[in-house]
């Protein structure tokens, strides 16, 4: 009934538009007031609110949010546009290729699906409808490929888990998202080789090679973000909260000092930006962690835990039941509160089969990147048609292959521990 009563609340809500958010908060308040007055229920939920982001390893957050705004007004995607097409450009469906390879080198560097999608697919879907590419396909690439960046650290996302799962190491997850990362890299890259061999599009023009070096050199300096952060933290140098503060001063450097696309002036709008983008996440974090303390109150987790064990106890069997679940909320949810909401609520039943808390938190991220670009509310496929300047209807037959793509990873990366839990255990510190 806790469950019944607080979904049909938060609904409700949703359909008067409110903001999930505060669909979240208010429903959570609401359930509270059926058992208790109405000073213990606002206090209660102030409380677990606070808790929820009174934790240090948040603070890598805004820290994050405001390098990835520098770096996506400071030229850096150019540059690594430039970069991808002296490496790929000559293959067949050369600006196809390149534009997943840019959102993986912005996504990585970002650790924004929405700053990759604006920044990469302002220039590339255009480039690509010049040179023959359905509109609707190259939005459809570019809200994929974006997501790699939640998967490939620095990575918002992974930091929220490691928060939500009481105590997985951040540096150890953003080591485990690496390969995935990669391999929804590759799927896409694969998808959109036989979609150009079928349409019969060619490559670009061979570049010479020293231009083809210039290209690469230029861009070595903004991918040296990704070495000095993901280095620093591997060998114990600094937290990720510390590698955060250090991409903000480095993203400084490279667009106001070195590349000078970044004014003094424009900072303003740059800080005004991430504090409205981590004002958001953070409410939805302090939200989502009252509701989740709420469900533990009220025994759901174990409940549900005796449901599904009751079921089955084979590990594959119990992901494939959590990964559909997941698939499903995450086309209604956004990502955020759906990791604060249901990691207490699963990840002790996979734990008690055996699963390794990384890998799960990568199939969850992975999972719920899916939801991302999925009707009715994926964010990233909204940013995407409006990038395109096409509709949703248009995008979703040319989307179908690519979410084919994503769940094979998925179904990869459940099945096999080792391409989560490879790099972490030779590397974490």
């Amino acid at each position: 009934m806790t469950v019944i009563f607080l979904l049909a609340c938060f609904f409700f809500l949703l359909l008067l538009n409110v903001p999930v958010s505060f669909a979240i908060g208010l429903a959570t308040f609401l359930y509270m007031l059926t058992a208790m007055d109405f000073l213990p229920a606002v206090t209660t939920v102030a409380q677990r609110m606070t808790n929820g982001v009174n934790t240090f390893a948040l603070l890598a957050i805004p820290f994050f949010i405001l390098s990835g705004q520098i770096m996506a007004q400071g030229g850096i995607a150019k540059r690594l546009i430039n970069c991808a097409m002296a490496l790929l450009g000559t293959l067949p469906g050369g600006l196809a290729l390149v534009n997943v390879m840019s959102c993986v080198f912005f996504g990585a560097l970002s650790g924004s699906a929405v700053a990759a999608t604006s920044a990469i697919g302002s220039f590339m879907v255009p480039q690509m409808e010049k040179a023959g590419y359905d509109k609707a396909f190259s939005g459809a690439i570019t809200a994929t490929a974006s997501t790699t960046g939640l998967l490939i650290p620095p990575s918002n996302i992974l930091i929220v888990y490691a928060i939500a799962s009481g105590g997985v190491s951040i540096s150890a997850l953003f080591l485990a998202g690496y390969i995935p990362g990669l391999l929804v890299a590759f799927a896409l890259m694969l998808l959109c080789y036989l979609y150009a061999k079928r349409k019969g599009f060619k490559g670009a023009p061979r570049l010479p090679f020293n231009v083809a070096l210039t290209q690469i050199w230029k861009a070595i300096p903004s991918l040296a973000l990704i070495v000095i952060a993901m280095g620093g933290i591997v060998s114990g140098i600094f937290t990720p909260t510390e590698a955060g503060a250090i991409a903000v001063v480095y993203a400084l450097i490279l667009a106001v000092g070195v590349y000078r696309e970044v004014d003094l002036k424009a900072l303003g709008s740059i800080l005004t930006k991430t504090i409205e983008t981590t004002s958001i996440v953070l409410f939805l974090i302090a939200t989502s962690s009252a509701l989740s303390w709420l469900l533990s109150y009220e025994n759901i987790p174990q409940e549900l835990s005796d449901v599904m064990l009751g079921i089955s106890d084979n590990p594959i069997v119990i992901l494939l039941i959590i990964n559909l679940i997941l698939l499903v909320v995450g086309a209604f949810m956004d990502m955020t509160p759906a990791v604060l909401i249901f990691t207490p609520i699963f990840l002790p039943i996979a734990t008690s089969l055996g699963v390794d808390p990384l890998q799960f938190g990568i199939m969850m991220v992975l999972n719920l990147s899916i939801g991302l670009c999925t009707p009715p509310v994926g964010n990233i496929l909204f940013v995407s048609c409006a990038v395109a300047k096409t509709k949703m209807e248009q995008m979703i037959k040319p989307m179908l292959p690519l979410y084919a793509a994503m769940i094979i990873v998925l179904i990869l990366v459940s099945a096999f521990p080792t391409l989560s839990t490879l790099l972490p255990n030779l590397l974490a510190p």
